[in-house]
């Protein structure tokens, strides 16, 4: 096995063995899930925050997209962005970061987009997990608004319920597909989740 590949497989069973969980979960979007997928705990790994470095920069690199920045939605892209910044310094293509709020703060500099962007920069918006792609395109909204252009999307997790439909307008590279992280067999064997009332999920 290659190196990349070995580097995706471990990712994807760090994904699996730490973030998936089975239960019963409301979803942002209002739906009602039996799994739920939460990032942070892979993402917020060390291990787990470089293989999510190295196959996003990967992805990048594969599908010859050219941009200067990469961000996305708080909280699912904070762990993301600034960890493919860092590498993105040493392996290139270099990006920088930025992370985009719910909302513009009240205070300060009153900016909804934080970062060191250079005014109409390409780039390319992550998030964690797209499940209808609301919050998604919550953060392409932001960042066209602010003068900037996005060039692609990308996601680490997309659950496979609509919502690459509705990010069908810009090119959309999942790292993973829900099928690839676990099956409906091993739904029904059940797993590590708990009753949630709110969740992070997209």
């Amino acid at each position: 096995m290659s190196i990349l590949r070995a580097n995706r497989e471990r990712l994807r069973q760090l994904l699996t063995r730490h973030s998936l969980m089975f239960g019963d979960f409301t979803l942002v979007s209002g739906r009602k899930s039996k799994f739920y997928f939460d990032s942070k705990k892979t993402t917020c790994l060390p291990e787990g925050s470089y293989l999510a470095a190295v196959e996003i920069l990967r992805t990048i690199r594969e599908h010859e997209i050219e941009a200067e920045a990469i961000g996305g939605m708080t909280l699912g892209a904070d762990p993301l962005v600034c960890p493919v910044a860092a590498l993105s310094h040493i392996e290139g293509p270099p990006l920088r970061a930025f992370i985009v709020r719910k909302a513009t703060k009240g205070h300060g500099t009153e900016r909804r987009i934080e970062g060191n962007l250079e005014p109409g920069s390409r780039v390319i918006v992550v998030d964690d997990v797209v499940t209808t792609g609301g919050s998604t395109l919550s953060a392409v909204g932001a960042a066209e608004a602010a003068g900037h252009r996005v060039v692609a999307v990308l996601c680490l997790v997309d659950r496979e319920e609509g919502g690459a439909d509705k990010l069908a307008a810009w090119p959309y590279y999942p790292l993973f597909r829900r099928h690839e992280i676990f099956d409906e067999s091993s739904e029904s064997r059940g797993g590590q989740g708990t009753t949630a009332k709110r969740t992070e999920e997209r």
